[in-house]
């Protein structure tokens, strides 16, 4: 996911009196607690709570309460990292665990709700849990001093042993646990001097590293209750249609088939476990209603985006006159760039637990958007929030998935319980490969028309934009905030926002109505406006004869972190120097979520026109670094899943219906396809920005502009071709 927009902890309440706050969605908060008395009544031997984020136990395990899901992208390493430097606690007695939904005490300071995405989980919780880590440290120290009856100013912390040196006594946080959780918290802390971070900035390994490889982590797939059912839902094969009527008799027949039930989104089958769910969905015979559903096709979709952007659209960003100064330049260009569907894919697909009783419900889920999914089921069974306890557990992937305002999947598993009846057996409700692939919320299709104009020296004098798609937040309780004079800022982040120095800009925006639902996607706008900007940019540069790099660095003049990262990344890839005949280099740079990358792509053309990514190169500046290894490891990964879409990513529907199912025909990357990687972190004292989606965008302009070196052909479309001819 997700949505961008900045960092803003004063604000951290600003979706109170929005319609999310209207619908019930979002309750009020307050900052978590550094500290209270969480464990005031624990006794010796139990484990203590000091604060919000923090548990003790005798033994000294410090568990951190993770607001932010764990989908793979490393939040729990990192939030953990961020209390225990400030803990003094020792690493290798640090765990982490999922917080459960309660947005008073876990809300993303950044949205005002629970919730992960947009890159936010480092940025907003950096200085809570600073906050919290000194604070209970204190409480222990305190509670030290008064044991010992010694000054706490005499008192030293370090690896999770709190000690006095003038008497020689030592304690571990478990043996003081409980009596620091009885401490007053301080009014206020001194946090450390970065300098001497002894976790933030070094490698450490990961939390969750161990059990993934064991295979001891619980996803929801692995969830097992006694008695637990499984449901499978047969969905309409066009968006928007509805059950008509439905003969279930056969399917009722089939061994291992409970209950059939009629939901909002279709029809449930509910049996003892996924064979039987899965024949028993097979024997259904439904009849749909289609006449409110998408029957157009992506092609005749994209056709009339064409036609669309020949026409100015709502503005998205003015600066000086671009109409009148394109039609002065020595030179003009122009250019559309065409950019499909695109599923998230995630590895483990949409799952849920349920368990209802007549009033309460409790979910086991990767749950990306707690507030949101807590409120919307609470909906659908007339309760109260608070009624609905949700376990969030590790997810295997989600890329904005899981993370949706009518929470699809979450209600739609809570609405099988509710029809099956309250008092019996949890039932899980799974998506098979094919549901999740064909079940839409995918990245909007977009169309991309530009035309710039430069002078006699190059210059460029003019840039206009003008972007085509579906809204992602139209009809969403978002759209209040992030939807301003008409204008999606999702649909025009990273072109409205364009740090190059243009002295006549101007960004439009037509937004489209379509039946299909969309849906955030690993970097949101920036996956299609960062392409379009990055490849024109080169697509001049060729054609005025010059450097791509030396452009941007005249372009950047007054951008210092972007200039940051172009220098560096140029120069750890060798920009200039002799390649391989038949290779070539292109690069991007490009900010999202506050975070600045750019990436040298090095491709190889082969004389039968198949193509390969030999090596990408990339430097990241994303504030200062928690887990260097971890920004590493996401930034590989957001190259390797924009990867897929540059060389095969694609959904595709023909009278409505979506034409791909799986892995053979929505293809993911293959290892043998992935390059070899290279990331350098630059030096930061700003705070932490987002790591988990900057890397995605530069990647398919750099690939595309690498090909261009190589060819002399322009590459205006995602997926890129798969052979090409070289010049």
């Amino acid at each position: 996911m997700t949505m961008q927009r900045p960092i803003d902890t004063s604000r951290r309440g600003f979706l109170k009196g929005s319609a999310v706050a209207a619908a019930g969605l979002i309750v009020g908060f307050q900052m978590a607690p550094a500290g209270k008395a969480f464990a005031a009544t624990a006794k010796a031997g139990e484990s203590a709570m000091l604060n919000a984020f923090v548990r003790i136990a005798p033994d000294g395990i410090v568990t951190v309460y993770a607001k932010h899901v764990e989908m793979g992208q490393g939040s729990y390493t990192g939030l953990a990292t961020i209390l225990a430097e400030e803990l003094d606690a020792d690493w290798s007695k640090v765990r982490a665990t999922g917080a459960p939904a309660d947005a008073k005490l876990y809300a993303n300071l950044a949205f005002g709700m629970q919730g992960t995405g947009g890159s936010t989980a480092m940025a907003n919780s950096w200085d809570q849990l600073r906050q919290a880590g000194a604070t209970a440290r204190a409480m222990l120290v305190a509670a030290a001093a008064e044991r010992w009856k010694v000054p706490a100013s005499e008192i030293t912390v370090a690896k999770g042993v709190v000690s006095h040196a003038a008497s020689g006594r030592k304690a571990g946080f478990g043996e003081l646990a409980v009596d620091a959780a009885r401490q007053t918290p301080p009014a206020s802390v001194t946090l450390k001097d970065p300098a001497k971070f002894a976790l933030v900035g070094k490698k450490a390994p990961r939390l969750d590293a161990r059990a993934k490889a064991n295979g001891t982590a619980q996803f929801t797939i692995d969830v097992k209750l006694p008695g637990q059912l499984t449901a499978l839902v047969a969905r309409s094969p066009q968006f928007g249609g509805k059950v008509k009527s439905v003969d279930a008799a056969a399917a009722r027949k089939v061994p291992g088939v409970v209950d059939v039930v009629q939901v909002p989104t279709g029809v449930a089958v509910i049996a003892k476990g996924f064979w039987a769910a899965s024949k028993g969905r097979e024997a259904l015979q439904v009849e749909w209603d289609l006449s409110a559903a998408e029957t157009r096709g992506s092609d005749e979709m994209l056709a009339s985006y064409r036609d669309l952007a020949k026409q100015p659209g709502k503005p998205a960003r003015r600066e000086g006159d671009a109409e009148a100064a394109l039609g002065q330049g020595a030179q003009k260009f122009e250019a559309s760039y065409d950019f499909p569907f695109l599923a998230h894919a995630p590895m483990e697909p949409l799952d849920c637990v349920v368990r209802l009783s007549s009033d309460a419900c409790e979910i086991w889920a990767g749950d990306q958007f707690q507030t949101v999914d807590q409120a919307n089921a609470a909906h659908v069974l007339g309760f109260k929030p608070e009624q609905v306890k949700i376990n969030t557990l590790y997810a295997g992937g989600s890329f904005g998935r899981r993370a949706n305002t009518q929470s699809d999947y979450i209600s739609e598993a809570v609405q099988v319980a509710k029809a099956f009846g309250a008092g019996k057996p949890p039932v899980k409700v799974m998506w098979t490969r094919e549901d999740d692939i064909r079940g839409g919320f995918y990245r909007p299709l977009y169309h991309h028309a530009l035309a710039a104009s430069v002078d006699a020296k190059g210059d460029i004098t003019a840039w206009r934009q003008r972007i085509v798609g579906q809204s992602i937040l139209d009809g969403t309780p978002f759209a209040p905030m992030m939807v301003k004079d008409g204008v999606d800022v999702t649909s025009v982040e990273g072109a409205a926002n364009l740090p190059y120095a243009i002295p006549n800009l101007a960004v439009d925006l037509h937004t489209t109505k379509s039946g299909v639902p969309v849906l955030w996607w690993r970097s949101v706008g920036s996956t299609h406006t960062a392409f379009a900007t990055e490849v024109f940019l080169d697509e001049i540069a060729l054609a005025t004869k010059q450097d791509p790099v030396a452009l941007r660095r005249k372009l950047l003049a007054k951008h210092p972190r972007h200039l940051g990262v172009l220098n560096l990344a140029a120069e750890k890839a060798g920009w200039g120097k002799p390649l391989p005949k038949g290779w070539a280099r292109g690069v991007a740079v490009h900010e999202s979520f506050s975070s600045y990358v750019a990436e040298v792509a090095e491709v190889s053309v082969q004389a039968d026109g198949s193509w390969r990514v030999e090596r990408v190169v990339a430097a990241v500046d994303c504030g200062l670094p928690i887990n260097p290894e971890i920004i590493k490891a996401q930034v590989e990964g957001g190259i390797g899943y924009g990867l897929a879409a540059v060389f095969s990513g694609a959904i595709t529907l023909e009278k409505g219906e979506v034409q791909q199912s799986n892995f053979h025909d929505y293809e993911v990357l293959r290892i043998d396809q992935m390059p070899k990687v290279e990331v350098h972190i630059m030096p930061s004292k700003e705070k932490p920005t987002g790591i988990g989606e900057p890397g995605l965008p530069p990647i398919g302009p750099a690939v595309a502009n690498a090909l261009m070196a190589a060819t002399g052909q322009r590459f205006r479309a995602l997926p890129l071709p798969s052979s090409i001819k070289s010049a």
